[in-house]
C-alpha cells in the first residue's frame, strides 16, 4: 500500500510538472509571435517609406461575408513630390532713364502714332543705345521730319525716308534719299544721327539743329515732341 502510494504521488507530482512546463512554452510561442509581428509590421512601414509608397490601414466592411481579416496593411505607390529646378532671375539692366530696353521700346510704340513707322519701339531703341544716341531726340526728330504722329509724309512711305535726309540715291529722282525698307531707313536715319552728330560732340537739340535744319523754329519744335514723349 505504501508503495502504491508513493507511486501515485509520483505521478501526481510529474503531471503538474508537464502542465507547468506546456503553459511555459506556449507563453513562449506567444511572446515570440507578437514580437514577429510587431517587426514585420515595422519592416513593411521601412520599405513603404523608402520605396516612394505609403502604409494604409484599411478597414472591411463588417457587413461582408468574406472571411478575411477586418484590417489589411496596403502598400499604395505615390507620387512623390519633385523638388522644382533652380529658377535663374536676370538681373534688371536699365540703359535709359531707369527703363530697361524693352519698357524704352513700350514708351517709343507708344509715340510713333498708328501710321507707317508704328511699332518700331524696339529697332529705334536698341540702334539709339548701341549707337549712343539720345531716342527721345530721335523719335522727335522722325515726328518732326515724317508727320507720323498723325498720317505720315509721302516721303517716308514712298522713300522710307524719315528723317528727311538728303543723298543718293534719290527718292524719285529727286534729292532727298531713297531706302529700299523702313528698317533700312529708320538704321540709316540713327546711323547718320551718330557719325555726324554725337560722335562729333553735338549731343543736344541746340546744338543739332544748326547743321540739320535752317529753320530757326527747329529747336523749339523738337524739344516740344521730346517733352511729350518723356510725359507719355
Amino acid at each position: 500500500m505504501k508503495n502504491a502510494k508513493i507511486i501515485s504521488c509520483l505521478a501526481c507530482t510529474v503531471g503538474i510538472l508537464m502542465i507547468s512546463i506546456g503553459i511555459t512554452i506556449d507563453t513562449q510561442d506567444l511572446f515570440l509571435d507578437s514580437i514577429k509581428s510587431s517587426t514585420q509590421s515595422t519592416n513593411i512601414k521601412d520599405m513603404a517609406a523608402s520605396a516612394n509608397m505609403v502604409f494604409k490601414e484599411e478597414t472591411k466592411d463588417e457587413t461582408t461575408s468574406s472571411p478575411t481579416l477586418s484590417k489589411e496593411n496596403l502598400l499604395t505607390e505615390v507620387d512623390m513630390e519633385v523638388a522644382p529646378a533652380s529658377v535663374i532671375i536676370p538681373p534688371r539692366v536699365e540703359v535709359y532713364e531707369n527703363m530697361t530696353i524693352e519698357e524704352l521700346a513700350e514708351k517709343l510704340n507708344r509715340n510713333l502714332g498708328t501710321d507707317y513707322i508704328a511699332g518700331k519701339g524696339n529697332l529705334i531703341a536698341t540702334q539709339c543705345i548701341e549707337k549712343g544716341v539720345d531716342p527721345y531726340v530721335a523719335v522727335a526728330i522722325m515726328l518732326h521730319e515724317t508727320g507720323c504722329k498723325s498720317t505720315c509724309s509721302a516721303l517716308a512711305r514712298t522713300c522710307n525716308n524719315v528723317g528727311g535726309q538728303k543723298g543718293a540715291p534719290g527718292c524719285n529722282g529727286g534729292s532727298y534719299k531713297a531706302y529700299a525698307t523702313l528698317d533700312e531707313g529708320i538704321i540709316g536715319f540713327i546711323d547718320n544721327l551718330s557719325q555726324n552728330y554725337y560722335q562729333r560732340g553735338l549731343t543736344t537739340i541746340e546744338a543739332i539743329a544748326p547743321k540739320y535744319a535752317a529753320s530757326t523754329a527747329w529747336p523749339s519744335k523738337i524739344n516740344w515732341y521730346v517733352d511729350q514723349i518723356r510725359a507719355n
